[in-house]
């Protein structure tokens, strides 16, 4: 029980002689980013300590302190290309180890296709591919069997009765009346005329009878 529910071990990095030497060519490099400080520290404090003495007189003194700033600069200076020459040492053994890894990588790899291509041959690979399209093949006359699949012809008539059949279920347009038409005589049914008389009219009586039979009385 134990060993199942027991916390694994992490498996131990192999430390190689170029991780040795990397880290060696680091740690030469940190030392002498310290000694540069150091030497930038002491250059300020002797150019004080050489302004201090001319102002005291004392020029032979301070000449002599100017000269072992000069040193200094030049350690310095030395330093300078010391560090770059480590830095570069660093970047080609780091970059040497990546390429490595890279190589091995490749090498695996080619072994592993050299493999595949030793279990299928170019005949076998032809053969599936054969039998992938025979099978692919056999696949749509059966699709074509069931789903009842027509010819070309079928197809186009089928076309054409459908569009005929939307066509008559489309709404007849209505045809506005032009321009005067809406003035046209109506018929005779639909005219309200008067009756035709049956009789022949009375004729009046003459206002001149009046008159008369006045001057009779």
């Amino acid at each position: 029980m134990g060993i199942l529910f027991g916390k694994s071990k992490k498996k131990e990095t192999k430390i190689t002689e170029q991780d040795k030497a990397v880290l060696q060519l680091k740690q030469q490099r940190d030392k002498l980013k310290q000694y540069q400080k150091r030497i930038l520290t002491n250059l300020e404090t002797e150019r004080k300590l050489a302004k201090q003495l001319l102002q005291d007189g004392r020029k032979e003194k301070a000449k002599l302190l100017l000269r072992k700033k000069k040193f200094m600069e030049k350690m310095l200076t030395k330093t300078d290309g010391q560090l770059l020459n480590l830095e570069q040492m660093c970047h080609d053994i780091e970059f040497a180890q990546i390429e490595q890894q890279v190589i091995e990588g490749l090498k695996v790899g080619n072994e592993s296709l050299k493999s595949l291509h030793e279990m299928l041959s170019v005949e076998d690979i032809e053969r599936i591919m054969d039998e992938t399209q025979e099978g692919i093949e056999k696949q749509q006359e059966i699709d074509e069997i069931l789903g009842g699949k027509l010819s070309n012809e079928d197809e186009e008539a089928v076309l054409d009765e459908l569009e005929s059949i939307i066509a008559e279920s489309l709404p007849t347009p209505v045809k506005e009346p032009l321009a005067g038409e809406g003035d046209e005589i109506q018929e005779d049914d639909d005219l309200d005329l008067p009756e035709v008389p049956t009789e022949e009219p009375k004729q009046k009586v003459r206002r001149k009878e009046a008159p008369q039979l006045v001057a009779a009385t």
